[in-house]
């Protein structure tokens, strides 16, 4: 089996777009698409994944590296390198265009407080996120998500919305307490906030919401990996 078809069977297992995936793994959509086709418009050759891309798409399916490579196909080419994706050309003299905005960075998100007020911000970071839409940081605390290498101290990318599909990694605030991170479930009045967790002590948290109201903040769309 082909590491494209590996991703393609885990985003139909759960639910999950393209675009979703490739946030998760710090990959572009395009090069997602590239391995799930098997094939590279601009070389026309079969995508070559590099440890390193492989490793990160362990890491999104929550997986072991040694068992992703076991699965795959005995011919399977891959590069010691790191892969160099492919991108779109531009004109000789073309300056790249990559506007920035600043956002704020919440150390935590309390129930009953605006989710821009004064006590819930730590300071203020940039990024070149510019597909519409209101974006903060979160800090993450805890080691609830460490398994998909959200650890303690880092920043999470949020993209503000109050709807995400099932299998999303998304922020929400169940009943009064503060906010959590963790995967997103929702069967009818039964919703299920899944942990990606090296930790055992970290179980699934299952509500209903006849009797705890969770409301959904936004969508991780791109981890920081730094403790700044």
């Amino acid at each position: 089996m082909t590491l494209g078809n590996l991703i393609k069977k885990y985003r139909k297992e759960h639910s999950m777009s393209q675009q979703a995936f490739a946030d998760l793994t710090g990959l572009s959509k395009a090069y997602i698409s590239i391995l799930e086709r098997n094939f590279n418009p601009v070389n026309k050759k079969q995508p070559i994944p590099s440890v390193a891309t492989i490793k990160s798409v362990a890491t999104a399916m929550n997986t072991d590296f040694n068992d992703l490579i076991a699965i795959l196909d005995p011919d399977t080419q891959v590069s010691i390198n790191a892969e160099e994706h492919p991108q779109p050309s531009l004109p000789p003299d073309a300056i790249p265009y990559a506007p920035t905005q600043r956002i704020p960075i919440l150390g935590r998100i309390s129930a009953g407080l605006p989710l821009y007020a004064d006590e819930q911000i730590e300071g203020y970071t940039y990024t070149d996120l510019n597909h519409g839409g209101e974006y903060f940081a979160l800090r993450v605390h805890g080691d609830s998500m460490d398994a998909l290498g959200i650890k303690e101290g880092y920043l999470v990318i949020v993209r503000r919305q109050d709807y995400v599909d099932n299998g999303t990694i998304c922020v929400v605030l169940v009943g009064d307490n503060e906010a959590t991170m963790k995967r997103f479930y929702q069967d009818g009045d039964t919703v299920t906030l899944m942990p990606q967790s090296t930790n055992p002590k970290h179980m699934p948290q299952i509500y209903n919401l006849k009797h705890t109201p969770i409301h959904i903040i936004g969508k991780v769309v791109k981890v920081e990996f730094t403790l700044d």
